[in-house]
């Protein structure tokens, strides 16, 4: 697919550990305090992500909102836990007409690209600003003991974990 290696070209992106390319695009010099006023971090930082092919973003969570904008490709499914662990799903793109949405913090997500010989490729948006020591990636075993309560989780941890 020549079209993506020209898009990884064309914005420096790298690949990512959760799957996919990214490059950090803008890091907010504004500096906010948690609601316990002990950590300080960046308001916002931003990131242009690439998924290709039947590539993934696998299970992981961040302990701050991430708001995705779609920009070119086929659309994206992202799924993810609610509340009351309940696999839930939101479709990103031209096709959907939806081009944005919010994960929550704290909140176990995956996404992948809905035609499995294209792309999709977006920017996100975590505020506040993201940072690796937040990010955690999701262990198969672990996600299955805690959302595995059904074949429609289970068969979902399983697609976007690698072993």
């Amino acid at each position: 697919m020549p079209e993506i290696q020209s898009i990884i070209n064309d914005f420096g992106l790298v690949a990512h550990p959760e799957g996919g390319f990214y490059k950090e695009m803008y890091r907010s010099k504004t500096i906010i305090k948690d609601t316990k006023g002990l950590d300080r971090k960046n308001a916002y930082t931003s990131i242009y992500y690439l998924l290709a092919g039947d590539d993934f973003s696998s299970w992981h969570r961040i302990k701050s909102d991430e708001t995705w904008f779609f920009h070119q490709g086929c659309d994206l499914l992202i799924h993810f836990f609610d509340h009351e662990k309940n696999l839930q799903s939101v479709e990103l793109g031209l096709s959907s007409k939806n081009l944005q949405a919010t994960i929550p913090e704290n909140t176990w997500f995956a996404a992948r690209p809905t035609d499995l010989t294209f792309f999709s490729f977006v920017s996100c948006v975590v505020s506040p600003g993201f940072e690796f020591e937040d990010f955690e990636l999701g262990d198969r075993q672990a996600l299955l003991a805690e959302f595995g309560d059904s074949k429609e989780n289970n068969e979902a941890i399983k697609r976007f974990t690698r072993v």
